[in-house]
């Protein structure tokens, strides 16, 4: 069974394309492969700047002869219908088979189709790939019509088994497939033949190339990490830089450099994005006092001066790139100094926040007016939380996050502070963004706390009023990601507040935007936001293990819009699902649930009362008004005390009696005295369950 080597050898690939197209490559392979009848044992597909490369091992010589029998039109059918079927089927009339079945007599066509060598086989199926290859922009060189991600220079494409290797017979566009490839391109020396995956790759690194992007990486990294550690720094981790890198580069080479002294009193968040926004360059960062000193650059090549005049050309661009942020750095200071940050506030008076919603300031205004509201509820001090949420955005404005956005709200706690505002205020500026994700850190501070709270809320609040609602996969304003961060900040905070009249003063404050591009019509209607807001939370809840049918269960009743005590309610259920007691007094349950809606449809009426425990005739009858009576004289309290924990356990305790009764009762007897009562017995086995959650939403 021979193995497959593929290089599509080109000009340099932008490093955010290589992870996918090598994905691509592989599954459009091995897919072609396999439809066209060839199986394989594994597969690999790699990428450096110039190569994409796909091995496949163990794969078969030649795919199987295939015989197969189609049946065609009625005897007697159009001539017409006749001749398609032929065709289709590629066969003469001679070759048709008329044969009975029970709808008639119907021709047939036994079509053959002949093994083919693999070497045929991945001829079609790589031209057809290189030609259809999903780029997400590609180009034209040349006079040919071949499109790629840049010029395509060398196809290689062998199969080689025990015997040797043999070249694929293919051509695309004139480029002829061979055996043939290049190293390095500065220190690769010259083109080269290989014989199989294992010499290939090993010639590429004797030739100056690491073919696998995950090597690449881990030797910056170590080779990065090493240079710092005997300096005395640390590199400041960034997966997502390194990753590029690694695709900007076939043969590592780590330089460490000197940030000039001018720069060193920048804020160390204003150098790293600097550095690696304009230069690709890592932080290195003094562990003693934080500040970033160095910087780490990964060239390609290796040189006879050690990277000496690398290094210097990549500190004289950098010199000038920080000149800038120094600039902005002290021009926004001396802003906030002496002008304060409404200065800024009131210039996103011209900065429009959505046509429909207004400006940046409209929406300021309303999150000012909204975080008093959720100070009081949730402890945080209001004018606090007002003042912060008046400046929380201002530094939208600054000079340095109109040069760098992703540094909105970190600049705004500086400005803040230089601005002599207290350390809540601050904190609130940087922290209001937060959680931005799943795995983002959730400010705890309460002041911060309630200006994001308000910020997220009149986000939700504004595009529901306009109908903006995502819808399948779209969401364009991130409400999704609004919704999930309102509750993380509930649940991780623990805040006892309800949702519903939040959602109502947010509701009032986008309807008397000044613009009165609104207007008052335009409400939303709560629960539909809420409802939103409960499918993101079964979202959130099914990562920490909680099931979709237990939050439905605990939906189902009063207060859920507090989701701190919903999420302890269904985390106490879902516990108690868990148990063998909790699976089975579910079952019974469900049981008398079942008898009792039957019964009172049959009957049309409602057995809700009246269970008297003088005509109980059996002695589990009489033991479960006894367990009833008991669970429901310790549910109630502990359902007060929202001790639900406490309430599981009560209703545990009701397992054997309820298990006993249907063991040993029969509720639909002949007596119709003893039928009703029974039947109003398990009436009270339904409303002392039903007092924790409803259960009747419960899957099993």
């Amino acid at each position: 069974m021979p193995d497959l080597l593929i290089e599509l050898f080109s000009e340099e690939i932008p490093a955010r394309m290589q992870a996918r197209a090598a994905e691509d490559l592989r599954k459009l392979m091995t897919d072609g492969l396999v439809e066209a009848g060839l199986t394989y044992q594994g597969a690999a597909a790699f990428a450096t700047p110039r190569r994409l490369a796909l091995t496949v091992q163990g794969l078969t010589e030649r795919s199987p002869a295939l015989r197969e029998e189609r049946r065609g039109p009625k005897v007697g059918a159009p001539e017409k219908a006749v001749e398609g079927f032929m065709r289709a089927a590629g066969v003469s009339r001679d070759a048709l088979q008329e044969r009975e079945e029970k709808k008639g007599t119907f021709y047939f066509a036994v079509v053959e189709t002949p093994g083919r060598d693999a070497a045929d086989i991945v001829a079609e199926v790589l031209e057809r790939t290189i030609r259809q290859f999903p780029w997400p922009k590609s180009m034209r060189w040349g006079a040919g019509s071949l499109r790629w991600v840049r010029p395509l220079h060398r196809i290689l494409c062998i199969l080689s088994d025990e015997a040797g290797a043999i070249v694929v017979p293919l051509s695309v566009d004139g480029i002829e497939a061979g055996r043939t490839t290049e190293g390095h391109r500065f220190m690769g020396g010259a083109a080269f033949d290989v014989t199989s995956f294992d010499d290939y790759a090993a010639q590429l690194k004797r030739h100056k190339v690491i073919l696998s992007a995950e090597e690449r990486a881990q030797a910056i990294w170590h080779d990065a990490t090493n240079t710092a550690f005997a300096n005395g720094l640390e590199v400041v981790e960034d997966p997502g830089l390194l990753r590029e890198v690694a695709g900007l580069v076939e043969w590592p080479v780590v330089l460490m450099g000197d940030i000039g002294a001018d720069f060193l009193e920048l804020p160390p968040e204003v150098l790293q994005t600097s550095m690696k926004e304009h230069q690709k360059f890592f932080s290195v960062r003094n562990t003693a006092t934080g500040r970033i000193e160095k910087f780490v650059t990964v060239a390609n090549i290796d040189t006879d001066d050690q990277g000496a005049t690398i290094l210097a050309g990549n500190q004289k661009v950098l010199a000038a790139r920080l000149s800038d942020a120094k600039f902005f750095w002290e021009n926004d200071l001396r802003v906030a100094r002496e002008q304060g940050l409404t200065a800024w506030t009131d210039q996103l008076g011209n900065v429009t926040f959505h046509s429909k919603l207004g400006s940046q300031r409209d929406r300021i205004r309303r999150i000012a007016a909204l975080a008093p509201e959720i100070a009081r509820m949730i402890g945080a001090d209001p004018a606090m939380a007002e003042q912060a949420a008046l400046v929380a955005k201002a530094d939208l404005s600054s000079e340095m996050v109109y040069e760098f956005p992703e540094l909105q709200g970190l600049m705004g706690r500086y400005y803040a502070e230089a601005a002599g505002l207290p350390d809540e205020v601050a904190a609130a500026c940087k922290a209001h963004y937060s959680p931005l994700g799943p795995s983002d850190d959730v400010p705890e501070a309460p002041v911060s706390v309630a200006v994001a709270l308000a910020d997220k809320l009149d986000t939700l609040t504004g595009f529901w009023a306009i109908d903006e609602k995502p819808t399948g996969s779209k969401d364009p304003f991130a409400l999704r990601r609004a919704a999930l961060g309102v509750i993380r900040l509930v649940l991780k905070n623990t805040l006892r507040i309800s949702l519903l009249p939040i959602i109502s003063k947010a509701d009032i404050l986008v309807a008397e935007n000044p613009r009165g591009v609104i207007g008052p019509d335009a409400r939303v209607y709560g629960p539909d936001l809420l409802g939103f807001m409960h499918d993101r939370l079964k979202v959130y809840l099914k990562g920490e293990g909680i099931r979709h049918d237990v939050i439905d269960a605990c939906l189902a009743m009063p207060g859920a819009d507090d989701l701190t005590l919903l999420v302890k309610r269904a985390t106490a259920l879902g516990d108690f699902l868990g148990t063998e007691d909790g699976t089975n007094l579910l079952q019974g349950f469900k049981r008398a649930n079942n008898i009792l809606t039957q019964a009172e449809e049959k009957d049309g009426v409602e057995y809700s009362f009246g269970a008297d425990p003088k005509f109980a005739e059996a002695e589990e009858e009489k033991a479960l008004f006894a367990a009833l009576d008991a669970a429901d004289a310790r549910i109630g309290p502990a359902m007060q005390a929202e001790d639900y924990p406490a309430a599981m356990e009560a209703m545990a305790a009701l397992r054997p009696a309820v298990d006993a009764f249907f063991e040993a009762v029969q509720v639909n007897t002949d007596s119709q005295i003893l039928r009703r009562n029974r039947l109003n017995l398990l009436s009270r086995i339904r409303v002392i369950c039903l007092q924790v959650a409803d259960l009747t939403r419960l899957e099993g």
